[in-house]
């Protein structure tokens, strides 16, 4: 995941929400289309949380991902 790559999924959530806005304010806010929306923008949050919660792995990781039989990666049951 790229520094820019939030940055542009924020820039896509306020771009849905101003859309959002403008569908309720000619359609009405009881509209499906308004619902629809609104449901846009949940969805785009929805995947700027779930990125956030990805953190990078750290080299050890990456390490037993390709070398699981290693002895550094062994784990042990207490």
């Amino acid at each position: 995941m790229t520094d820019t790559q939030p940055q542009n999924l924020q820039d896509q959530i306020q771009a849905e929400v101003e859309q959002a806005r403008a569908v309720c304010d000619v359609s009405g806010s009881n509209s499906a289309e308004c619902a629809a929306a609104w449901d846009a923008v949940e969805e785009l949050q929805a995947e700027a949380s779930h990125q956030r919660q990805n953190k990078p792995k750290n080299s050890l990781e990456q390490y037993c991902d390709d070398n699981p039989e290693a002895a550094e990666c062994r784990v042990y049951d207490e």
